[in-house]
């Protein structure tokens, strides 16, 4: 018995070590299009701070990828065993097909609680991290992301385009205005700015505010319906003040402990508490989906009987997608305390776990 649970764990492990390769790779490269990219094109990130960025979003990702990669791998590994005949070789020998699969149930047991330190502790931590290293980054280019050859809105109808950017200092800048103008009774967006500049830089004032600053300037102003040639040695202008540091941390990137402290602290100030709760249900349900893919991927694999990897990665993707939806409708509700959304992330565990353990024990019967 310990060398056929030895060789099945051995499958399972080196399956699922693939998959949560392919699934983080997937899911990180989503991330890093969506947000790092976005920061190397300021012209200010390094190449260390970008990796930086991507190994703090990895625990994020590794949070969604766990639970996605054990289901596929049970698919997968219990759908070939299924086609060649294993299985039925196990039965023969006398062997309950419950007690064959205790050890990868136990695995399941054992990524749940990784699955839940991730969710409830690593992962808002990285999260947050990363926000920071983000924001510290913005900041470093007048609060905004200012790229080469790139117009930028930088506030007071103002666009700024500048065809080199070298940290706060900025070369062969151009600068130009809108504002409104009233003609026959309707208001119309017009130009009225149109200065060009050979360098500047953006300068950090002691209040914490931002002011950008051109040398050598010179273009046109539209004053009183008629276009004037303007030129200054030096031209100031206050960008909008941009808070150094997040306002308030994101209830989607606080741990557990972070979000216990906030619902006392809305409970005694009257606020709603439906929001933080939702998160802090979806931080503990969530953790258990390892379980429930467990115990629906391998009855669901015996009773596919395919090799073909592609099948059994098409049918994680629908469980998961269907999984998923219960998660993204408590989030939806999270305004409307009435519908109780909170608990209605636990629904799928008890939906998967249900239908799994039902679908093994008659697998078992069957096998």
């Amino acid at each position: 018995m310990r060398t056929l649970h030895l060789y099945l764990l051995r499958q399972v492990a080196a399956t699922l070590a693939v998959t949560i390769a392919v699934f983080t790779t997937l899911l990180l490269l989503g991330s890093v299009l969506k947000e790092v990219l976005e920061l190397l094109t300021s012209q200010t990130a390094t190449a260390g701070l970008a990796l930086k960025a991507v190994g703090l979003l990895i625990p994020f990702v590794l949070a969604f990828s766990l639970p996605m990669a054990l289901l596929t791998a049970t698919l997968l590994v219990f759908g070939r065993l299924s086609a060649d005949q294993e299985l039925t070789a196990v039965r023969a020998g006398g062997i309950s097909l419950v007690v064959w699969v205790a050890p990868v149930l136990f695995l399941a047991l054992l990524m749940s609680a990784l699955c839940g330190w991730f969710n409830m502790e690593v992962a808002p931590r990285c999260r947050a991290a990363f926000t920071d290293l983000r924001d510290s980054i913005v900041r470093q280019v007048g609060s905004r992301l200012i790229a080469e050859e790139r117009f930028v809105d930088i506030g007071n109808n103002l666009t700024l385009y500048a065809r080199e950017v070298r940290g706060m200092k900025l070369h062969e800048v151009l600068v130009y205005g809108m504002t409104n103008r009233i003609e026959n009774g309707s208001t119309n967006l017009v130009r009225n700015l149109d200065i060009w500049a050979a360098d500047g830089e953006i300068e950090a004032q002691p209040d914490g505010g931002e002011t950008l600053v051109l040398h050598q300037l010179q273009g046109l102003i539209l004053t009183e319906g008629e276009w004037r040639t303007v030129a200054y040695e030096k031209y100031t202008e206050p960008l909008p003040r941009r808070s150094a540091n997040r306002a308030e941390t994101k209830v989607s990137d606080m741990t557990f402990r972070q979000l216990l402290a906030l619902r006392q602290e809305r409970k005694e100030a009257g606020q709603a508490l439906t929001p933080v709760e939702v998160q802090m249900h979806r931080q503990v349900s969530f953790s258990f989906a390892c379980i429930g893919f467990t115990l629906v991927g391998i009855p669901l694999g015996i009773r596919a009987h395919r090799r073909e990897t592609n099948a059994g990665v098409a049918i994680a993707l629908l469980l998961v997608l269907v999984y998923y939806s219960f998660l993204i409708v408590a989030q939806a509700l999270d305004a409307r305390p009435e519908w109780r959304p909170q608990f209605i992330v636990w629904l799928p565990n008890f939906l998967f776990q249900g239908i799994g353990g039902w679908l093994l024990w008659r697998a078992n019967q069957r096998v």
